[in-house]
């Protein structure tokens, strides 16, 4: 069912409410209705630049202080065809657009502009139509950088804006929208998710610095027939990257007419678990650049998509007019809004492409190579500097099945931030790498937020605990979720490392109930990592550590319903360092029984895994006498039959 919401603003709890008794209508675009004023250089300064250093022409949120009565009257054309819903003038009013005219400055003025030119437009249409709900959504570009791609083809790792650049530059935008008193926002023609991300961030800092919840509104634009956005990004790995924002609705808009976005619409509505918008450009452009499709024509799709059973939200995009949308408010407006999807609870992770651990998937292979405490080879590899070769070792890991890559580079020699930063922009640019989640990996915070900033997609953090106790504990976790990851949580606490089952399992089930109780962190995004420990060491003590593992997985899957259990496999066989063939079959055995006992994930080396059907029989006996512990004298067995397998 749709996920009600309490918003602080009375507008804000009207539309939700409004969203599920019929389809409401969005406003067309500013740009290609400001086009047909021909305003002139002049128009774009009047008095207020006349004396600026930069031609203004063409910026078009510029006018909503230069020429008020423009906007004013384009946002009235809309609402007198039946929108309900019209935008501010502030696609491009964030500071790293307007640095093309040398107008940082005036950023925060032109937001606030914008937003009380729409309040006194609907002010103005109420007074002569009471009766038709209306609302103002503080409309939110994408910017005109990316910070998931290199705009140098010559350097990869380079970024033309960085994460906190584009969140500074959100916050202050945001913060002049609601000042101005928008009723919602509508972040909209998403072309890169790590930007959108950067924003969700961003308005969230803004609703909890000022305690106010808004409702808020993403549409990503779908660039061609691949389904794919510009960042590479497939919707559903969209869909899975943004779902943390827990926005009112998520859409399409923009790039494509409504004939080719048809296909998408259908996926993503029976996707999401959130209210569906969509606006369309009136077709495809011509070799003018210009749109041709009809009013009616254009009307005549939206029909089709609202009587589909997929739609709340309505409007138009490029090209259309206000005969558009009147057009579709007449064909659409008595077709009954969107019923919920009936979507299942499952833990949703996204690279380029997106990672579903429903039951279908099974077992997820976490590749383990990229990770300096863990591969001598690629520790070498980085610590030279060689990061393109290192990348190689990612693909492999990918290439032999790893469903997520662990990043790990906790090295003293490293400088961790910077090295993660370079490493994950790298992936970024290699799709073949970059279709699968990245887990992030660091026992140091700031190279796990490092590693946050640069990725698209729906990341895993390994990890966090209760090691420092609630209060960092409960921070960290709040953050990761603003981010949008989903935590691995490592069973330990403030007296150490759990290593009997019973520990395991209170650690795990203290740490679930302050997730989801106090900051109401998704139970699908928690991964529980209960300890797996080393095995035939010659000390009695160790003997049960495999199976403390196996049972506190059983039991941890019962208590704490919705989460995952994952571990570092490797650890189980450091005895055997240096005989391959019985750590393979050592991990092989292990995950067997882990994984019947409810073990979700696991980080290995995606590329040495024996098959346990194919493990010799002797060696299987006396691999499982030690996990299990079976027998007193398994080790020593163990020890002496290993031997014939150096």
């Amino acid at each position: 069912m749709y996920l009600k919401q309490k918003f602080t603003n009375i507008n804000g709890q009207r539309l939700q409410d409004l969203l599920t008794k019929k389809i409401v209508f969005l406003d067309g675009p500013m740009g290609t209705m400001i086009q047909g004023f021909k305003l002139k250089e002049d128009d774009f300064r009047s008095s207020f630049y006349a004396d600026h250093a930069h031609a203004l022409q063409g910026n078009n949120d510029l006018l909503s202080i230069t020429k008020p009565e423009v906007i004013k009257e384009i946002h009235l054309k809309f609402l007198r065809v039946g929108a309900n819903i019209i935008e501010t003038n502030t696609f491009n009013a964030n500071r790293i657009s307007q640095e093309d005219y040398l107008l940082e400055s005036e950023v925060y003025k032109i937001n606030l502009h914008a937003a009380k030119i729409a309040k006194d437009a609907i002010h103005s249409f109420q007074l002569e139509h009471p009766s038709q709900p209306t609302f103002v959504a503080g409309a939110i570009g994408p910017t005109n950088r990316t910070a998931s791609m290199s705009p140098d083809v010559n350097n990869p790792a380079y970024r033309a804006v960085n994460f906190d650049e584009v969140a500074y530059a959100y916050k202050e935008q945001v913060e002049a929208l609601i000042e101005g008193r928008v009723d919602l926002l509508l972040y909209e023609t998403s072309f890169d998710t790590l930007n959108m991300k950067a924003a969700i961030y961003a308005i969230e800092q803004v609703f909890e610095e000022q305690n106010i919840r808004l409702p808020v509104f993403l549409s990503v634009t779908i660039t061609d027939a691949s389904g794919r956005t510009l960042s590479g990004q497939t919707l559903e790995a969209f869909y899975n990257s943004i779902e943390h924002a827990n926005p009112i609705a998520v859409g399409i808009n923009c790039a494509l007419g409504a004939l080719e976005m048809r296909p998408f619409l259908e996926e993503l509505s029976k996707k999401s678990k959130f209210f569906m918008g969509c606006y369309p450009n009136a077709g495809l452009p011509n070799a003018m650049g210009e749109y041709d499709q009809t009013p009616e024509e254009f009307a005549n799709f939206l029909k089709d998509f609202a009587e589909q059973g997929w739609m709340n939200i309505m409007g138009g995009c490029c090209g259309t007019t206000p005969d558009h949308i009147g057009q579709m408010v007449s064909k659409v407006q008595n077709v009954p809004p969107r019923k919920p999807a009936n979507i299942s609870a499952f833990s949703r992770y996204a690279g380029l492409e997106p990672l579903n651990a429903t039951i279908d998937k099974g077992f997820l292979l976490v590749g383990e190579r990229t990770n300096v405490t863990g591969s001598p080879k690629f520790k070498k590899l980085i610590l030279n500097g060689d990061f393109e070769e290192a990348l190689s070792i990612a693909r492999q890991q990918v290439e032999a099945g790893a469903d997520i890559i662990d990043v790990n580079f906790d090295e003293a020699l490293l400088d961790g931030e910077t090295s993660m930063t370079h490493f994950l922009n790298l992936i970024g640019s290699e799709p073949d790498i970059a279709r699968v989640p990245i887990m992030i990996d660091s026992s140091k915070w700031s190279v796990i937020e490092a590693g946050l900033k640069c990725v698209q997609g729906k990341a895993l953090v390994n990890s966090i605990s209760l090691k420092e106790g609630e209060e960092v504990f409960l921070r960290q976790a709040k953050t990761l979720r603003e981010y949008g990851a989903a935590v691995v949580v490592m069973a330990f606490d403030e007296h150490g490392q759990a290593s009997s089952k019973e520990d395991k399992v209170r650690i795990c089930l203290r740490a679930y109930k302050l997730l989801t109780e106090l900051i109401n962190f998704s139970p699908s995004d928690i991964i529980f990592d209960p300890n797996i420990l080393t095995v035939a060491t010659g000390m009695e003590e160790h003997n049960n550590y495999a199976l403390d593992f196996i049972e506190a997985t059983r039991e941890i899957k019962q208590v704490c319903s919705g989460s995952k259990i994952s571990g570092g496999v490797s650890n189980i066989s450091f005895s055997f360092r240096g005989n391959n063939p019985v750590r393979e079959a050592m991990h092989s055995a292990f995950l067997y029984h882990a994984i019947r006992a409810g073990m979700d994930m696991a980080i290995v080396n995606a590329g040495m895994l024996a098959v346990y059907e194919d493990i010799p029989p002797e060696l299987l006996e006396k691999v499982e006498d030690v996990l299990l512990n079976r027998r007193s004298d398994a080790t020593e067995r163990l020890i002496e039959f290993a031997e014939g397998y150096q």
